[in-house]
């Protein structure tokens, strides 16, 4: 009881501070920017708070900081319409949107995935804001206790999880994860200084681009695989609000996957340096494996729309309890945060909260604010999204060649990142052929580096001594869910193999 007051006390703070006209303000323009970048592919939140940033120097702490948060609710927003409409990801995290909301839209029903992405959006923000307006100091406490063996355990949790997501043979997932990997480590060597698998090309110094290689392998690779098509979309969709509606079956295999989702969210995205990306995946992984027919994910279930999104979203509240309790930032968005409080003369860290009070408070009032917008402004639009489907293929597929072009090379300003695009948008062709899954490969880009780092440093500080994995309880509990995702997977494969001589004989 006594913290519920503290809660509610705080938040009268808050409310003050963010319910201003100026605020208000700042925050419709953040979640209203957000969305229409987050609905680019490859433009995502991070290129708008880079754009954003030097326009805050001019802006109170509290203007600054509800207008860059807004950008980044609405991108992770809007990043997910691209991936269901167009099987194009807005960004990175929302790449596994297309694996069953692009073929939700091509059955008609892509109205119903964004009603059901913005609903599990707005739940999994709320419960990213609930925990952290109720256990920041805790929360940020116990992540203090994840040193470098724990997040080594986590990171090679989730690539055991990235083998068991695709629809095909589970060893070609485990062959696509160590391509992925072995990409991961390309670059110059943290501890060393030494550039590996560079090829004498001044461009990988930094590592093979992840926007690059996720806009290669999803929207490249459409665009090869429509390539030449007169025909136009034959989806025939109303577009009144009853008809994008989901249906009481939807709902009812959306609920736990929501609840689900959203959890697992919240706890990735209170650690710092673990990657949104791996959770939404993640996330997907354990839909798949605790649904009665996952023979129908990759091919229109709901239950690949509403956990992922709630996950990311749940993610995206709690993400900011180490930036702003810690001063640790979880990411590139979250040091680009730690640089507005920095430019506005506030020193991140726990005494935020104390000398701080207005601005930490109407920050979190601000999130409740720019869901509620987020809402709004979504589903009204829903329709207007859904009609993208009607554009003639040879008018839309150069769209999206130049939009993902335009995002690629922003970040970097690197005619380099092109050719990369280009080069995994054929490889991302001959792998559909091969029946290859790209998932796997995109998560095994993501951590293949943290993996390594956390790896290396877990060594060094045991002295080569390998038990610091398993005599530390957070690691060897992670080892120990990646051993039992292994053993299913195998049992599974083995009960696959005898249903099929059964059948043959």
């Amino acid at each position: 009881m006594e913290l519920l007051n503290t809660v509610f006390a705080n938040l009268s703070i808050g409310i003050h501070e963010a319910v201003t006209l100026a605020n208000l303000g700042y925050c419709f323009i953040g979640v209203f920017l957000g969305c229409l970048v987050g609905v680019l592919p490859g433009l995502g939140s991070l290129i708008a708070i880079s754009l954003l940033l030097p326009i805050t120097y001019h802006l109170p702490a509290s203007g600054a900081l509800i207008m860059l948060a807004g950008v980044y609710f609405g991108a992770d927003y809007g990043g997910g319409t691209c991936s269901i409409l167009l099987g194009v990801p807005g960004h990175a995290a929302a790449a596994v949107d297309v694996l069953d909301g692009y073929p939700m839209s091509r059955q008609g029903r892509g109205g119903v995935a964004l009603f059901m992405k913005c609903v599990a959006s707005f739940w999994g923000s709320a419960v990213g804001i609930v925990l952290l307006m109720l256990f920041a100091p805790v929360l940020a406490e116990a992540a203090l206790q994840f040193g470098p063996a724990e997040y080594a355990s986590l990171m090679l949790l989730g690539l055991m999880a990235a083998s068991t997501v695709g629809q095909g043979s589970p060893v070609k997932g485990v062959g696509m994860m160590v391509i992925g990997l072995i990409l991961g480590v390309v670059g110059t060597d943290v501890n060393s200084g030494v550039v590996r698998f560079g090829f004498g090309l001044p461009a990988l110094t930094d590592g093979v681009s992840l926007i690059a290689l996720a806009m290669g392998v999803f929207a490249i690779t459409e665009v090869i695989k429509g390539a030449g098509s007169e025909r136009v979309s034959t989806v025939k969709m109303k577009f009144g609000l009853r008809d994008q509606l989901p249906t009481r079956e939807d709902w009812r295999r959306s609920i736990a996957p929501m609840l689900r989702g959203s959890g697992l969210g919240a706890c990735f995205g209170a650690l710092p340096g673990t990657s949104g990306g791996m959770a939404t995946f993640l996330a997907y992984a354990i839909e798949k494996r605790v649904s009665k027919h996952p023979e129908q994910f990759g091919k229109g279930a709901i239950e690949g729309i509403a956990a992922p999104e709630a996950c990311n979203n749940a993610g995206v509240g709690t993400a900011f309890i180490p930036t702003l309790t810690l001063g640790i930032p979880g990411d590139a968005i979250m040091a680009l945060m730690l640089a507005a409080l920095v430019i506005h003369g506030i020193q991140p860290g726990p005494q935020v909260m104390t000398s701080h009070p207005d601005l930490f408070w109407g920050l979190i009032v601000s999130f409740w604010i720019g869901n509620l917008l987020l809402v709004i402004l979504n589903i009204p639009l829903i329709g207007i999204w859904v009609r993208l489907l009607q554009i003639p293929y040879p008018l839309l597929y150069p769209g999206i060649v130049l939009f993902t072009c335009i995002g690629v090379y922003s970040t970097q300003s690197s005619t380099f990142d092109i050719w990369v695009l280009l080069f995994f948008g054929v490889a991302g062709a001959a792998m559909l052929a091969l029946r290859l899954e790209a998932v796997p490969l995109l998560l095994g880009l993501i951590l293949g580096s943290p993996f390594e780092e956390n790896l290396r440093r877990s060594l060094l500080l045991s002295r080569g001594d390998f038990m610091i994995f398993v005599e530390r309880p957070i690691s060897a509990s992670a080892l120990g869910v990646a051993a039992f995702l292994l053993l299913l997977s195998l049992r599974a494969q083995w009960r696959a193999r005898i249903r099929a001589r059964e059948q043959a004989a």
